[in-house]
């Protein structure tokens, strides 16, 4: 595939682009300096990212890793009002594994994107992943909500960001990545919208004894689910939050 690099010689007066501060069709007149600032500092994003994303995967040779910061510059020029946040190549990099193809990776990476957009810090979806999880923990695991707030209140679940940002991405072995990805995807059809969610509870369930055991705090519980990356049992988790979403719905249903 061609590269996907802006090419500014080949633009005409009747193609659609962004601005650089809104989602707007261009007017056809040449584009500003402070537009080509702007995306210039993106690539200087996602080159850094881009370089030190999933090294260790046998896929990403310099020819793969050019096809990664290939879809990403073309995806961020079509998206400079939000521009590139770090995370993003984490998010790209299993698509291109799995397609092997920049335009579908690119266009399936658009897609994802609608809705994984809201988990970076100019979207609200973030604080919504915490206070949901304050809830349901309340609910289903009192004992285990009351230890986390004596000790120093980390009923705020800020040690779940990274779970929400990257769909676990960071968590799991890479080739358990795919699972809870499709997982996820399929589970918005016939279990819940917010699979997630139930994740990131059946994450929190599944070690509940040794938190409590441990009396952790929110040191203790970040370096713990630190040391616990790629050291996960990926069918435990989704066979215990297919229980969580079971168990939450029979208490709606009953209530």
């Amino acid at each position: 595939m061609e590269s996907l690099y802006p090419n500014f010689d080949s633009l005409t007066e009747s193609e659609t682009t962004k601005n650089e501060a809104t989602s707007q069709e261009s007017t056809g007149s040449p584009f500003s300096q402070e537009l080509l600032d702007l995306y210039t500092l993106n690539l200087h994003r996602i080159e850094k990212d881009v370089q030190r994303c999933d090294r260790n995967y046998c896929y990403f040779t310099p020819a793969n890793l050019e096809k990664l910061r290939n879809i990403m510059c073309s995806y961020i020029w079509r998206h400079l009002d939000i521009g590139y946040v770090q995370g993003m190549c984490d998010l790209l990099a299993p698509l291109l594994v799995i397609l092997d193809d920049e335009a579908m990776a690119f266009s399936c990476f658009t897609e994802l994107m609608k809705r994984m957009n809201q988990n970076f810090p100019h979207g609200g979806a973030m604080d919504t992943h915490f206070a949901n999880m304050r809830s349901l923990i309340q609910i289903l695991d009192s004992e285990l909500f009351e230890l986390m707030h004596q000790n120093g209140d980390y009923t705020h679940f800020y040690f779940c960001y990274r779970w929400f940002l990257l769909d676990f991405k960071r968590e799991l072995v890479y080739d358990d990545v795919f699972a809870v990805w499709e997982t996820i995807w399929a589970a918005k059809y016939v279990s819940s919208n917010h699979f997630v969610l139930f994740i990131a509870l059946a994450l929190v369930e599944i070690y509940r004894d040794i938190i409590l055991e441990n009396n952790m705090d929110f040191t203790d519980i970040i370096k713990f689910f630190n040391e616990m990356a790629e050291h996960h049992s990926i069918k435990q988790i989704l066979t215990q939050a297919r229980d969580l979403v079971y168990k939450v719905q029979m208490l709606i249903e009953n209530k």
